[in-house]
């Protein structure tokens, strides 16, 4: 009985001491609060602007058995997409041919003797241009060369079409800032008003990254999308008065 009664007692006083040192912990964060009077809030601006740079790889293939019948197919192949994107409009200052590759399938050391064509080739005509409406007009307009013979790669590098890109960013990156600025400031002002305070100067800022997503529903670019939604949430701290 006098084990239990002391432990009891021993309990009590742990439990009380305990509760009294929460009591002042938190009565010393309100004070902090309540002698800092100041305020943090987060400001938001969104904005969505068009790509104003597009990279374009026409990536093409042909197979055979004969290396210089592939050969001279990927050159035909090429001459026929460049002359397709220069009645496009397009400038030799925005094509690039690439070299051609042709590949011997049964000088591999994991060669099989059973492959349907011996020769594998393929080749690529890079597009770099400012003007994105008319990339992605041609893109939509392939079917002349497809129907030429034209075997367009269906994976790879530029497989997906188009990859669009915002070369522009910090024109727009200032304007975006000082509206997520505006924002949080609002936003600081309409509490203060509502808590009888006067806002003061700003403390410390941190003007957060800015996100570039595509108008796909995706977090994230990926390039295929011309459209940019680009996101900022800007930090900020005031005094109150």
């Amino acid at each position: 009985m006098v084990n239990n009664a002391s432990r009891l007692l021993v309990a009590l006083v742990v439990g009380a001491g305990v509760a009294l040192a929460g009591f002042f912990v938190s009565g010393g964060l309100e004070r902090f609060r309540m002698a800092d009077r100041s305020i943090a809030v987060k400001g938001l601006a969104e904005k969505d602007v068009e790509a104003d740079f597009a990279i374009w790889t026409l990536g093409f293939r042909r197979a055979g058995n004969e290396f210089a019948g592939v050969q001279q197919a990927l050159a035909a192949d090429r001459e026929k997409v460049l002359a397709f994107l220069k009645e496009r409009g397009f400038t030799e200052a925005e094509l690039e041919a690439r070299p051609l590759a042709v590949q011997d399938l049964l000088a591999r050391d994991y060669a099989q003797g059973n492959v349907p064509l011996r020769f594998n080739g393929s080749g690529q005509v890079l597009v770099r241009s400012a003007r994105v409406a008319e990339v992605a007009q041609a893109a939509l307009a392939l079917d002349p060369l497809i129907q030429a013979g034209v075997q367009f790669s269906a994976e790879g590098e530029g497989a997906g079409g188009p990859r669009y890109q915002l070369r522009g960013f910090n024109d727009i990156k200032a304007p975006l800032l000082a509206e997520a600025t505006r924002n949080a400031r609002e936003q600081a002002e309409k509490f203060a008003a509502e808590a009888g305070a006067r806002l003061g100067p700003l403390k410390s800022a941190n003007q957060g990254v800015i996100r570039i997503s595509g108008d796909d529903g995706n977090d994230f670019d990926d390039g295929r999308s011309r459209t940019k939604r680009l996101r900022v949430v800007s930090s900020f701290e005031y005094e109150l008065r």
